[in-house]
């Protein structure tokens, strides 16, 4: 009878240590006496003690920063860049047979390859190609981790550090720019004036009278701001008169 409790006592605690609960987002990488056996869960799996032994891997999104590092670019301009990569385990068995530790290969290899990539570029390029070039990091990354069972969503650049001294000429470049921007809209403007003056120009030489009253004209806005007194050439009376006579002749008709 002793031995019978015994066994059952054995049993039972076989069980309760073969029990594992693994959750909605990781699965169990199982080994049998150290061949990989097959992946198992979510949910409440059995794992036979001594004999089997459980990886847990999880199939959520991991977050990874890729620390600030010193990258020269084509143009032999020193910069800091530091950048962001989204990842996932798409297949545990490899993530777990094929490679140590996942998370560090993941974040190596995104170093390295943002160094390379970014190396290819010049400051320009890579100041006004960015979404091109997180994707050509992204596709590169994504190339070496996919016989790991890892797949790679996205990788930003978050940080583009200048050294000083270019800071002060690209602010230099375009505070140049504006003023040459400002230049031409301000020679434009005098083209456009030149060019209606000359329309003006050529509609008062067709009418001469035009021009006499577009004269009375400027001197009733400048009487307008002060008392003025205004001398008026006997001569230049006489062209108002024929202004007015010819002003009547038109009513008239």
């Amino acid at each position: 009878m002793d031995i019978l409790t015994g066994v059952i006592w054995f049993v039972v605690a076989v069980l309760l240590a073969s029990i594992r609960v693994v959750k909605e987002y990781e699965r169990a990488v199982i080994f049998f006496l150290g061949r990989l056996r097959n992946t198992r869960g979510p949910g409440l799996i059995l794992v036979i003690p001594i004999l089997e032994r459980m990886v847990r891997i999880s199939f959520r999104t991991v977050t990874m920063d890729i620390p600030s590092q010193k990258i020269i670019t084509k143009d032999n301009v020193s910069i800091d860049i530091a950048a962001v990569a989204y990842y996932r385990v798409v297949h545990p068995q490899k993530a777990v047979v094929a490679i140590e530790n996942v998370y560090q290969a993941v974040n190596q290899i995104s170093q390295t390859t943002v160094r390379n990539v970014v190396g290819q570029f010049m400051l320009d390029q890579l100041l006004a190609q960015t979404s091109a070039i997180n994707t050509q990091i992204k596709n590169v990354i994504d190339a070496h981790t996919e016989p790991w069972g890892v797949e790679v969503s996205v990788v930003e650049i978050k940080d583009i550090t200048l050294p000083d001294n270019m800071q002060r000429a690209m602010a230099k470049e375009a505070e140049a720019e504006r003023e040459r921007r400002a230049k031409i809209v301000a020679a434009e403007g005098e083209f456009q004036a030149a060019e209606k003056l000359g329309q003006a120009a050529d509609l008062m030489a067709l009418h001469p009278v035009a021009l006499q009253l577009r004269t009375l004209q400027t001197m009733a806005e400048i009487s307008v701001e002060k008392n003025s007194t205004i001398i008026f050439p006997a001569q230049f009376m006489t062209t108002v008169k024929e202004a007015w006579k010819m002003m009547k002749e038109d009513t008239q008709k």
